[in-house]
C-alpha cells in the first residue's frame, strides 16, 4: 500500500513510488515519467541548498509552460523554500515588483526573458542568484546559473517542512491596482488536489491538458490534481484555440479547464473526432459561461462530462457543479467542493435566508494564510467566523469571497456579481454577469463586458461592449436586450470594440480595462 502525500513535492514523488515509468508531463521537449520527474525536483532541491536557499525564502520561476517551470515549483518546496509562480505575460516592470514584493532570493528564468529584467533585477536589493534555463547572453548584477550545471551539481539537503508551512505565493491579476500575493500552505494546495481529484474522478489513465497559466491557481491546479491521481499532464503555450484542439487530439487529453473567454473561442472551431471523442470532462472556471456557450459546447461535446466551477485564489477552490445537475440548473455554480463548506452571509454575520443575497464565505483546509505583507487587506477578507462553538477559545478564520451569491431551497449556489462590480442604477442592484448572459443569448456577439459608467439621474448608466458575430444587427440586439431585460436594465449604451476584447493576466474578459478605456474616450470626445 502506498504512502499518502502531505506535503506539495509528496504528490509526484508519491505517484513515482507506484508508476515510476508512466508519463507525468508532455511539453515541446517531449515526455518525462514520473520516476524522471521525481529525480529532477530531487535535484533542483539540492541546487537549492547548495545556493544557501533557508527554509520559508522565496523562489520565482518566470517562464513559459514546461518542464523547467513544474520541476522548480515542486523543488522549489522540496528544500523547504516557497515557489512564486509568475505569469509570462506579465512586463518586466510588474515582474520587479513581484520579485522586491516578496523578497525573493531565487529567479528561475529563460536566457530570452532575462535579457529583458536586467534593468529590473538592479533594482532587487534580495535578490541572490538567477538560474537560467540555457546559455544567458545577459549578465545582471546577481549571479548567473546553468540549469543543466545547477542540477548536476547541487547537493542534497532539506529543512523539516508541516503541511501548515507556507509553500506558494500567488499573486491576483491586480485589476484592482498593485497585485496581491496569496499565501499558500502546503496543506491548502494538497486537501484541494485531493478534494478536485474526487469529484471530477482523475485516475492514473486521464491527460489532462495544461492550457489555464501556472501563475493561475486553476491553472496549477491541473498539475495537483493529476499528480494526486498519477495522471498525465501536456503542457501547452497555445496561440489561437484551434491550438488547443489539436493538442488535444494529438495527445488523447481527457480533462480540459478553461475559463470562458477561452470556452466562447472553442466553440467557433471545429473539433475532429478523435479529439472529441476522448474529452471525458471539460470544466469552467474563472467566472460564470454563458448559457449558450455550455450548450454549444455540449453539441461539439456529446460524450464530455461538464463540471462548472467557482474558486478564489484565497481558498484554491469553493464550489462545483455536478454534470447530472446541468440540465437542471446550468446557471448555478453548485455546492461545496468536498472537505469545503460555503456560508451565505449577511453584513452582520448571520446567514442569508434562501434566495437572499449574501457574501459567500468559505471555510476548511483550503483557506490561504492571508496576503503576503499586506495585513490591512489581509484583514479585510479573513475574519475569524462568528457564531463558535462557547468552548473553542482560539478563532476559526474563514475568507469572505466579496462575492455576492444566493442559495436556492436545495443547497444550490447562484453567482450574482463581485461587490464592487455591481451597478447601482434607477435605485436597483445591477449584476453585470446577469447582463452579459442576455447578450450572449442572443448569439449576436461573440464577446463582451458589461459595466457602470456615472449618470446624473441614473446614478449608473449600463453600458455593454460588444465584438460582433458575422451578420451582427446592432438595432436587433437592442430590440432583444429591450425584450428580455427590465427597462433599468436594459444596455444604454452598445459601443463595438474589435476582437478580442482585453484579457487579464488569467485570460480572463478584463472588465476593468474595458472600462476605463470607455470612459477615457468618453470624456476625450466630449
Amino acid at each position: 500500500m502506498s504512502r499518502e502525500a502531505n506535503l506539495l513535492h509528496e504528490l509526484p514523488w508519491v505517484a513515482a513510488e507506484r508508476a515510476p515509468q508512466a508519463i507525468a508531463l508532455h511539453d515541446e521537449a517531449g515526455s518525462m515519467s514520473y520516476e524522471q520527474i521525481a529525480t529532477d525536483i530531487r535535484r533542483f532541491a539540492g541546487a537549492l541548498s547548495s545556493l544557501g536557499v533557508r527554509r520559508g525564502e522565496r523562489v520565482a520561476i518566470y517562464l513559459d509552460k514546461r518542464r523547467e517551470t513544474v520541476i522548480a515549483s515542486f523543488g522549489a518546496p522540496a528544500q523547504g523554500a516557497v515557489f512564486v509562480p509568475v505569469n509570462p505575460l506579465l512586463k518586466p516592470e510588474q515582474v520587479g515588483y513581484i520579485l522586491r514584493d516578496c523578497g525573493v532570493r531565487v529567479l528561475v528564468t529563460s536566457p530570452e526573458r532575462l535579457a529583458t529584467l536586467v534593468p529590473v533585477l538592479a533594482e532587487c536589493p534580495e535578490l541572490a542568484h538567477v538560474v537560467v534555463t540555457g546559455a544567458a547572453t545577459a549578465q545582471p548584477k546577481q549571479p548567473v546559473h546553468r540549469w543543466d550545471e545547477a542540477l548536476a551539481g547541487g547537493s542534497p539537503g532539506s529543512h523539516r517542512v508541516v503541511d501548515t508551512d507556507m509553500v506558494g505565493i500567488l499573486y491576483t491579476s491586480g485589476s484592482t491596482g498593485k497585485p496581491k500575493g496569496v499565501v499558500l500552505s502546503h496543506r491548502n494546495m494538497v486537501a484541494g488536489a485531493k478534494s478536485v481529484a474526487s469529484y471530477l474522478e482523475n485516475r492514473s489513465d486521464d491527460v489532462l491538458l495544461a492550457a489555464l497559466p501556472l501563475s493561475f491557481d486553476a491553472g496549477f491546479s491541473q498539475l495537483t490534481t493529476a499528480f494526486h491521481a498519477g495522471a498525465g499532464v501536456v503542457l501547452l503555450n497555445y496561440l489561437l484555440p484551434k491550438d488547443v484542439v489539436k493538442a488535444a487530439a494529438r495527445h488523447g487529453v481527457t480533462g480540459l479547464t478553461a475559463v470562458p473567454p477561452l470556452w466562447i473561442q472553442l466553440t467557433q472551431v471545429s473539433w475532429p473526432q478523435e479529439a472529441s471523442d476522448k474529452l471525458r470532462y471539460f470544466a469552467n472556471t474563472g467566472g460564470r459561461m454563458p448559457l449558450e456557450t455550455l450548450t454549444r459546447l455540449r453539441a461539439l461535446l456529446p460524450r464530455s462530462r461538464p463540471y462548472l466551477m467557482y474558486g478564489l485564489t484565497e481558498a484554491f477552490r469553493a464550489t462545483y457543479l455536478p454534470p447530472e445537475e446541468v440540465d437542471r440548473r446550468p446557471d448555478s455554480i453548485g455546492k461545496a467542493i468536498p472537505n469545503s463548506e460555503i456560508l451565505v452571509l449577511r453584513p452582520d454575520g448571520t446567514p442569508c435566508d434562501v434566495h437572499e443575497p449574501g457574501e459567500l464565505v468559505q471555510r476548511g483546509a483550503l483557506v490561504a494564510q492571508g496576503y503576503w505583507n499586506d495585513p490591512e487587506k489581509t484583514a479585510e477578507r479573513f475574519k475569524a467566523l462568528p457564531g463558535r462553538e462557547s468552548g473553542l477559545v482560539l478563532p476559526e478564520v474563514a475568507v469572505f469571497s466579496g462575492d455576492t451569491v444566493r442559495r436556492d431551497e436545495e443547497g444550490f449556489l447562484y453567482f450574482i456579481g463581485r461587490r464592487d462590480e455591481m451597478i447601482k442604477s434607477s435605485g436597483y442592484r445591477i449584476s453585470p454577469n446577469e447582463v452579459e448572459e442576455i447578450l450572449y443569448a442572443t448569439e449576436l456577439v461573440g464577446e463582451c463586458a458589461v459595466f457602470g459608467v456615472p449618470h446624473d439621474t441614473l446614478g449608473e448608466a449600463v453600458v455593454a461592449v460588444v465584438t460582433w458575430r458575422d451578420g451582427a444587427d446592432p438595432a436587433r440586439l437592442h430590440a432583444l436586450c429591450k425584450e428580455r431585460l427590465p427597462a433599468y436594465m436594459v444596455p444604454a449604451r452598445i459601443a463595438e470594440r474589435p476582437a478580442p476584447l482585453p484579457r487579464n493576466a488569467n485570460g480572463k474578459i478584463d472588465r476593468k480595462t474595458i472600462a476605463a478605456e470607455f470612459k477615457a474616450a468618453s470624456e476625450l470626445a466630449q
